[in-house]
């Protein structure tokens, strides 16, 4: 049976959401932003992110795969769900639940920037920096976490756990 060990409560993860859409709304005050949700992993961060939003948005979404049923990365990705909103010359936030690698978020930057948008930005609830091999800039950022395999809140193991309310660090 896998241990939880907690890492963000329900309340600590509302607040960070509350505070990532203040800014958001702020910096996109009078514009349109389309935001691109990852799959499957955001759309509960996602959900609860738009919903505090004040500014116009249009929502999508995109799939890729990476990990399987483990807890490392292939290192091979895939785009299995493709965007059907045009985002050419339009303002984009792409919302992450949690950039650890970064070599998907890298792929799936080239795919949406050969699209010509206006801009892209991200965001994520979650920058986990333990193990980056890829640098970018992360324009919203909900909190950081040195290590661990997280779970809960959208994020998953095996596609258990999503479910669950708060983050938690799963322990084999």
């Amino acid at each position: 049976m896998p241990d939880f060990n907690p890492v963000l409560s329900k309340e600590e993860i509302e607040k960070a959401v509350a505070e990532l859409a203040q800014q958001i709304s702020i910096d996109y005050h009078n514009r349109e932003v389309v935001i691109i949700g990852v799959l499957k992993g955001a759309f509960i961060f996602l959900a609860d992110l738009v919903r505090y939003l004040s500014i116009p948005v249009q929502i999508d979404f995109v799939r890729l795969s990476s990990y399987g049923c483990n807890t490392e990365t292939s290192g091979s990705i895939c785009l299995t769900k493709e965007l059907e909103i045009d985002i050419t010359g339009r303002e984009v936030l792409v919302v992450e639940d949690i950039i650890d690698t970064g070599l998907s978020l890298e792929f799936l930057l080239e795919h949406l920037k050969s699209k010509e948008p206006k801009s892209v930005r991200l965001c994520t609830l979650i920058d986990k920096r333990e193990r980056r091999d890829r640098q970018f800039i992360i324009d919203y950022v909900g909190r950081i976490v040195e290590q661990g395999f997280l779970v809960g809140y959208g994020l998953d193991y095996a596609e258990q756990y999503r479910h669950l309310p708060a983050i938690y660090d799963l322990k084999l």
